[in-house]
Parts: C-alpha cells; structure tokens; sequence
C-alpha cells in the first residue's frame, strides 16, 4: 500500500477538529449565557471554516497525486464525510442561539453528549487508518458510531413526543424540532464516515 503521508495528515487534522468541535457544542448546551454561548460558537464556526480549507487541500492533493494510499472514490467519500460531521455540528451550534432557545434541555444534551462520543470515534478510526496495525481498535470504534447513532434515534423520538406534549408555544416547538433534527443529522454523518472507514478496511488491511 503507497505511504504517501499527506492525506492521513489532513484526515486527522480534519477528524481531530471535529471530535473538538464535538466537546464544543457540548460545552455550548450546558452554557446558560446566551453571550458565553456565542463566544463558543465563535470558536465551532473556526474550526468549521479550517475543515472546509483542510477539505480542499484534500481534494487538491487527489488532483496532485497519481499513488493514494487508498482508492481515489474512498478519499473523496472519507473527506465528504468527515466534512459533513463539522458542518452540521456548526449548523447546531449555530441554530441554538439564532432561534434564541434555552438549551437547558434533555433532548437537546443527550444528543450534544452523543454527538461528542461519537465524534472522538471516528477520530480514533480515522487515526488508526495511518497503519491499520490495530485493526480491533477500529472496529470496536465503528461498532460504537453504529450504536451512538441507533441512540440518538430514540433520543429524537422522545424529545420529539416530550415536545409536543409539554410545549405550548407552536414556535419554539419548530425551533426546537429543527434543532433536534440537525443534531440527530451529526451522528447520521458520524455513521456515513465509519460506513467508508470500513469498506477502507475491507479492502486494504
């Protein structure tokens, strides 16, 4: 298999600020200043700008090199992903104090937990790809996305039917419901990048 180092570079540059971006959201949930909340998506929204630029340089980098150190359809799907994951975590954060909403809620923290583990799955995922010598370590990552992602189906179907059993207000039940429904797109995109880590596996180790 070719060691052309720069693209395991980039994708672990790009896995590492995700699985940050993951701790940050976290972080923005459980922060009841709307002020300290916005300096936190601040710094969700660097990071997201720094993993479009890293994306780039991937896809540049395919252009540039004829060796790759996997199938040219797998890095291109990998980076998708991996980019997808950071802007829909942006897109959460984002929504939280656009829409005004008190994030003191149990739906809106189990997903921000959910989404931080699984986040820092596929960075340990993504960082095993470099050798691919501890393959059990990627696969009990994978596993985990796969579970975190069947959890945070049932975290949207409960907040979803507590919402509109307890919320009388017709406007913060679509606020919150859109935001529910981009967190619970975070571990979909967690999913996508361990279903692509896996047929990378499949293939090479």
């Amino acid at each position: 298999m070719p060691k052309n180092k720069i693209f395991y570079e980039l994708f672990e540059k790009i896995a590492d600020n995700a699985a940050l971006m993951g701790t940050l959201l976290k972080n923005i949930v459980a922060e009841p200043d709307f002020d300290k909340r916005q300096a936190l998506i601040t710094k969700v929204e660097d990071l997201e700008h720094a993993n479009d630029e890293l994306t780039h340089n991937v896809f540049t980098e395919l252009g540039r090199n004829f060796i790759t150190p996997f199938d040219r359809e797998d890095i291109h799907y990998l980076a998708t992903s991996l980019d997808d994951i950071a802007d829909y975590i942006y897109a959460a954060a984002k929504k939280i104090n656009f829409y005004r909403v008190n994030p003191n809620d149990l739906g809106m923290q189990k997903f921000a937990d959910l989404i931080e583990q699984g986040a820092q799955q596929v960075k340990i995922a993504v960082t095993e790809l470099r050798d691919m010598k501890n393959m059990r370590n990627i696969t009990e990552a994978l596993v985990k996305i796969n579970s975190i992602e069947n959890q945070a189906d049932d975290v949207f179907d409960m907040s979803i039917e507590k919402l509109f059993d307890t919320e009388p207000d017709a406007k913060e039940v679509i606020k919150k419901r859109e935001i529910y429904q981009v967190m619970e797109i975070v571990t979909d995109k967690c999913e996508d990048a361990s279903n692509v880590i896996e047929s990378i596996i499949i293939k090479y180790a």
